[in-house]
């Protein structure tokens, strides 16, 4: 089967050609999920599963699919990273980010100055690349990765200020980034780096102030135009997300940072059907990451990464144990984080597609030795993407930030009562959880909160004040509006520091 670069000579898509377009694409998705199951069990990241079957399914795999269509990949790429960051955004928290907002800033900024100018110094000295080829790679590497970093330590059990700085990085950085490939691509003599600077710091304010423009008109919007069906909100707030990106582009600015920010906006808004809308995102999120995944691995050719392997390696060895770490004290000493916390956020800085998507822009561009360039920054994804990633958890345990016996972050649904403004919160007491023993009185709940029920062995039952909770249970708490927010943290607390939380300094207490 062949993959052409142009409509020259393809057949015209008929209704058989749909069908097995179509049998294919949901063989492959269904593969894909089971791989997530896969992936969790054995601490395999996802991302490297996705590729491989792409690369099954290519040139030198068992499907034989000829692709090289790199222009469509960065597209599909574009597309994919959009409803990524949306996603991110949509589940990043005002409260836990805004402490870390400086920090995560300065290391989305002056932090891939610092890892670009190294990374490309060992590319070009210890690996041999030409200086346009060295720039081009370092700032391709320079980019944590969004999915990644979003998918990875939302299921460790990391203080806020950790998880914040790295999420938010991961949401700005891509934009300066993008600007830096782009610029390092384009024929003729690379800019004066005061240029680039100006060039950035315009594009960058353009899109923050498109986002936030669009995200704080959509939530005003939304709050106010009442809906036919529940279904509508979470194709509202992605389009507008969307838009965000699209308006953001087309005004020259940066709109990787307009979609995250509206989306970040409009996720911390209260709109109606909030837990929908999540549910969505996270279903599309998926897709995208699926797809863009399985297409960048299609579009590798395996014989072709024998002699880039080696400078990969290097190149990778200099980003991981010297660029990140140096970029990290530079811009997270200031701020006087300790170095427990910027040892974890050194090797926390997971990369994944967006270096793989961005390595196809000196390709698209025609850059001599492009093709080499995306070889050697796709072996350095999978390689340092397979060392960090599973040993992350272990780094965090060493270091005393993390520990697999604590009970991660409680998974917490909302549904929206909207007649009577409060919230239906649902939340299942895990093995893990020190909830196990806590009387339902000794949650000390704020006033306006109540559990309304229990479940319990496939048996249902209003819980009296003394009832003691145990593993396996399924609570149903009522909240109204105003102190949903108190009655999550309360939650959260008992889940991770039991019924003497309050006491004990643990946040959330109660009253």
């Amino acid at each position: 089967m062949s993959v052409r670069s142009t409509s020259e000579g393809r057949p015209p898509l008929t209704v058989d050609h749909l069908n097995q377009l179509l049998l294919g694409a949901s063989l492959v998705l269904l593969v894909a999920v089971a791989a997530v199951r896969v992936s969790s069990r054995s601490g395999l990241p996802s991302l490297l599963i996705y590729l491989g079957i792409g690369i099954g399914l290519g040139s030198d795999g068992i499907a034989g699919i000829e692709f090289d269509n790199a222009a469509l990949t960065q597209v599909i790429g574009y597309a994919a990273l959009v409803v990524i960051l949306a996603e991110g955004g949509l589940g990043t928290k005002w409260s836990q980010i805004k402490p870390a907002l400086p920090s995560a800033s300065v290391l989305a900024s002056a932090g891939v100055a610092v890892s670009v100018a190294v990374t490309a110094a060992g590319a070009h000295y210890l690996a041999g690349l030409e200086w346009r080829q060295a720039l081009i790679v370092g700032a391709v590497v320079s980019s944590t990765d969004a999915a990644a970093v979003f998918s990875v330590l939302r299921r460790i059990p990391l203080p806020s200020r950790i998880t914040g700085t790295l999420e938010a990085e991961s949401g700005f950085n891509d934009a300066p980034v993008v600007i830096l490939v782009v610029s390092f691509s384009m024929a003729g003599p690379v800019e004066h780096w005061y240029v680039l600077l100006a060039e950035m710091v315009m594009e960058l304010a353009i899109g923050a102030a498109m986002g936030l423009a669009v995200g704080w008109l959509g939530a005003w919007g939304l709050r106010r135009v009442a809906l036919p069906a529940s279904g509508l909100y979470p194709i509202a707030v992605m389009a507008m997300a969307v838009t965000a990106y699209a308006a953001g582009a087309m005004a020259h600015g940066s709109g990787f940072l307009a979609v995250y920010l509206a989306s970040m906006v409009l996720g911390n808004a209260r709109l109606p059907h909030h837990p929908a809308t999540r549910g969505f995102a996270d279903g599309l999120g998926w897709i995208a990451q699926i797809g863009m995944f399985v297409l960048l691995g299609l579009l590798v050719n395996p014989r072709e990464l024998g002699d880039d392997i080696l400078p990969a390696l290097v190149i990778g060895l200099v980003l991981t144990m010297v660029a990140r770490p140096l970029s990290v004290f530079v811009c997270l000493t200031p701020f006087r984080t300790p170095w427990r916390q910027q040892t974890l956020m050194s090797w926390a800085g997971l990369r994944g597609a967006v270096p793989i998507i961005l390595a196809t822009i000196p390709m698209v561009a025609g850059v001599e030795g492009s093709r080499r360039i995306f070889n050697i920054v796709f072996v350095l994804v999978v390689v340092y993407t397979l060392v960090q990633g599973p040993t992350l958890p272990w780094l965090a345990r060493k270091l005393r930030l993390g520990d697999d016996n604590e009970a991660a972050d409680l998974g917490i649904e909302s549904a929206p009562l909207e007649r009577l403004r409060g919230h239906l919160l649902s939340l299942t007491v895990d093995k893990e959880s020190r909830m196990h023993g806590v009387e339902v009185g000794e949650l000390r709940l704020p006033e306006g909160a109540s559990v309304t029920l229990v479940v319990r062995n496939d048996a249902s039952f209003v819980p009296s004040p003394s009832t003691v909770l145990q593993r396996g249970d399924e609570l149903l708490v009522v909240a109204t509006d105003q102190v949903q927010d108190a009655t999550e943290r309360r939650l959260r607390a008992v889940a991770r520091g039991g019924k003497l939380a309050g006491w004990l300094g643990t946040s959330g207490a109660a009253r």
